[in-house]
């Protein structure tokens, strides 16, 4: 009778490999974007939507003030990306270059600024509630099982190859506290997401490489952050729609050109 081949592939065979190709397609997702030339995403959907099969992913001198504001970064240790909504601030801005500074994995056109090792750096929100929803999201994708612990798939902008353990915060249903990602050098770079719910007492502690500031903060909590990048002549960045007028995040951010004069009434 003849052996059977080894080499035999099944339908069930056939479906895992394509679930593991989708898998290994979805986790890649930052190596797709801003493309020399437009290009399509072939992978699964993202992100809630956010992203879906078969969706346009345009060429990266389509998005001029975009490619300016990463390569300030280079230049300027604060900076602010004020945008209407649905312009890509959270996803293609804060979202994209954290997830480069956390990696080391810098495509070959940025100009910005580069770390050379592993990084310690914060992402935060408005809310408990808001950065698990949005920043988490965006940067790990979902909350999974894997061999029976929770964990997150890795769909979201870091690539899930490279997330490392993590921890999980008390209080709040699957927001992540911390987590490790491997960076390009050998090290491992921490993340650490925070809210504002927390107050400027929580954002003290030691050194951060880069603080990235998803919906504006309060200028207090703010001006704490900005201390912990002093001394590792870290980076802040904030991405926002100014909701709130003409605050005092808002203002020190504007050309003194543009801001309103001391005595012009409250908006």
């Amino acid at each position: 009778m003849a052996a059977t081949s080894p080499l035999a592939i099944t339908p069930q065979r056939t479906l895992d490999l394509l679930r593991a190709a989708n898998d290994h397609k979805a986790q890649r997702l930052f190596f797709e974007l801003y493309p020399a030339n437009d290009s399509v995403w072939m992978g699964p959907p993202l992100m809630d939507g956010l992203v879906v099969p078969g969706q346009t992913i345009h060429a990266r001198d389509k998005y001029a003030k975009h490619l300016e504001w990463l390569a300030a970064g280079k230049t300027y240790r604060e900076r602010c990306a004020m945008f209407a909504n649905r312009c890509g601030k959270t996803f293609s801005l804060g979202g994209y270059e954290l997830s480069a500074h956390l990696t080391g994995l810098y495509p070959d056109w940025w100009e910005g600024r580069r770390f050379r090792s592993a990084i310690a750096a914060w992402a935060a929100g408005d809310t408990y509630e808001t950065t698990r929803d949005i920043i988490q999201l965006t940067l790990l994708g979902k909350v999974t099982s894997r061999g029976g612990r929770k964990v997150m798939d890795g769909r979201g902008m870091i690539p899930g190859y490279l997330l490392g353990r993590n921890t999980w915060r008390s209080g709040v249903q699957d927001l992540v506290d911390t987590i490790l990602v491997k960076h390009v050098s050998g090290g491992n770079s921490s993340l650490g997401l925070k809210s504002y719910d927390q107050s400027r007492t929580s954002f003290q502690g030691t050194g951060r490489h880069v603080i990235w500031f998803d919906e504006e903060a309060p200028m207090d909590v703010y001006n704490e952050a900005l201390i912990r990048t002093a001394t590792v002549n870290g980076i802040t960045m904030l991405t926002f729609t100014p909701l709130k007028g003409m605050s005092d995040v808002v203002m020190s951010f504007m050309p003194a050109d543009q801001r309103p004069p001391d005595d012009a009434p409250p908006v």
